[in-house]
């Protein structure tokens, strides 16, 4: 993988549709009678792709939201089309905590986030997505992980009526494909330089030996 694929693979923006809302709590993060809340993204590893050898995972580390740049974050349906909260007003809140990204959100200000909660809380609409780009990561290749350790920017949080679509399919399988590409990449430049190590050790060991 070239220079250039690696950063436009970090630069590109990346959509995970995963978690599901949970019921309102007694202890609500913000006062409204149309209140949603629930996890974008959780710490525990999940599979991301499922490839022809098998299932590839993802895990975002604790921590990996410090420093992320959260500012005014929306929340929409599909990713697309009106904002149904955002945080600059107060509608939204979505932090990091012990269990990962949870967000926070009052669907009472317009008629259309009125119409949006009536769905969630009816159960027609129950997953949650987030779009982010990617900070720090890299793959381990014995348990099949890419494994975030910095996350950059999260543009929105989003309900998703369909949580896997043929785009999101497309963009997971060539992040995939970057990240195994790029490891695999890195392990053999490694032993690459570990091969000629061992050369020179050898030679070294052949001269003293002469001498």
């Amino acid at each position: 993988m070239t220079p250039e694929t690696k950063n436009k693979l970090k630069n590109e923006r990346q959509i995970r549709a995963l978690q599901v809302f949970a019921p309102a709590p007694e202890q609500k993060r913000i006062d409204s009678n149309y209140y949603v809340e629930g996890y974008a993204a959780r710490y525990e590893p999940y599979v991301l792709y499922e490839m022809e050898d098998g299932p590839i995972y993802e895990r975002f580390e604790p921590g990996c939201f410090d420093g992320c740049d959260m500012s005014d974050i929306i929340f929409q349906l599909n990713h697309c089309g009106t904002v149904m909260a955002r945080q600059s007003n107060g509608s939204l809140i979505v932090e990091a905590d012990a269990v990962g990204l949870i967000t926070a959100a009052d669907l009472g200000r317009t008629e259309a986030a009125r119409r949006l909660y009536e769905e969630i809380s009816t159960g027609m609409i129950t997953k949650m997505s987030w779009g982010f780009i990617v900070g720090e990561y890299h793959y381990d290749s014995a348990t099949r992980t890419i494994v975030h350790t910095k996350i950059k920017k999260i543009f929105d949080v989003s309900a998703v009526s369909i949580p896997a679509n043929p785009n999101t399919e497309i963009n997971a399988r060539s992040w995939v494909d970057g990240v195994i590409d790029l490891a695999a990449r890195s392990e053999a430049e490694l032993e690459e330089r570990r091969r000629r190590l061992r050369l020179k050790i050898k030679l070294q060991e052949v001269v003293t030996h002469e001498n």
